[in-house]
């Protein structure tokens, strides 16, 4: 089921999108959202005999964290090394701000404090309820589901820094979409889901979910041993090897697998 959060003009709603998808869960063009009752995380799936065209709504963020959204770093070995980091023996931690958020289509914008701004693609963990200390192997009962995410970070600041907070947390850092897909399990293939990105319509990360080097239920379980996750918190799972410079004028498209493809412009901020 791939839930969505969309506006026709008037106040954000939550929808299910129906129709045939193709291999990489894009829909087809006579697919409809079904508008739901409230929000899907609260009071579950409600249908109402609302519906709309996909081509006449505007597809917002699926979800905005209450709470936050939780960065797992250098979790793809070839990324790591690209940067010219050591491995982490434990999932690298960092936090955006729930202000980072933004959806499909909306502009990522350039900050005037960087000149070194990068797209990092990434399969992103929707978390439904809320949990503490969760085993690996349960990880799955608390997952609502699954969306895409651009992990847009100011690298030169990142450098500078040290810390992650301010290269990583300026509004529009963490364009999201293009909905939630609750059916899918990267777990389940042996050679995980398919990752790219396309930078102005070329291809520039080319992953897959398998060459994590911390899976998912792994993921889950070492967030939530550190704090309380909440219905609507996002994980980050890492992006693949590739990631490089966003110019003003240049668009991102990520794409996964099962899920869609979110595309963003980059745009300086009026």
């Amino acid at each position: 089921m791939r839930i969505c959060r969309f506006s026709t003009g008037e106040e954000p709603r939550f929808g299910v999108v129906t129709g045939e998808v193709d291999e990489f869960g894009q829909p087809a063009e006579d697919s409809v959202v079904v508008a739901l009752v409230g929000d899907p995380l609260y009071v579950g799936i409600k249908l109402m005999e609302e519906e709309h065209r996909l081509s006449d709504v505007r597809l917002l963020a699926p979800i905005i964290p209450r709470s936050k959204v939780v960065g797992i770093g250098r979790n793809y070995a070839a990324h790591a090394a690209e940067l010219g980091n050591d491995l982490p023996t434990e999932p690298l931690m960092f936090l955006k701000p729930n202000t980072t958020v933004v959806g499909p289509g909306d502009p990522i914008f350039y900050p005037p404090q960087t000149s070194d701004l990068h797209y990092e693609g990434e399969l992103a963990v929707v978390i439904g309820r809320i949990c503490r200390d969760v085993p690996a192997e349960q990880a799955t009962d608390v997952i609502f589901g699954y969306t895409i995410a651009n992990d847009v970070t100011a690298r030169d600041l990142q450098r500078s820094d040290v810390q992650f907070t301010r290269a990583k947390g300026f509004d529009s850092f963490c364009p999201l979409g293009p909905w939630i897909e609750t059916d899918l399990d990267p777990q389940a293939f042996a050679d995980g889901v398919a990752v790219q990105t396309h930078l102005n319509g070329d291809v520039v990360q080319d992953g897959t979910t398998a060459d994590m080097i911390f899976d998912v239920p792994t993921l889950v379980a070492h967030v939530s041993s550190v704090m309380t996750l909440l219905p609507g918190d996002v994980i980050l799972t890492g992006t693949p090897e590739g990631v490089g410079p966003m110019e003003v004028g240049d668009e991102v498209e990520i794409s996964i697998a099962g899920i869609g493809a979110l595309t963003n412009p980059v745009a300086t901020r009026s």
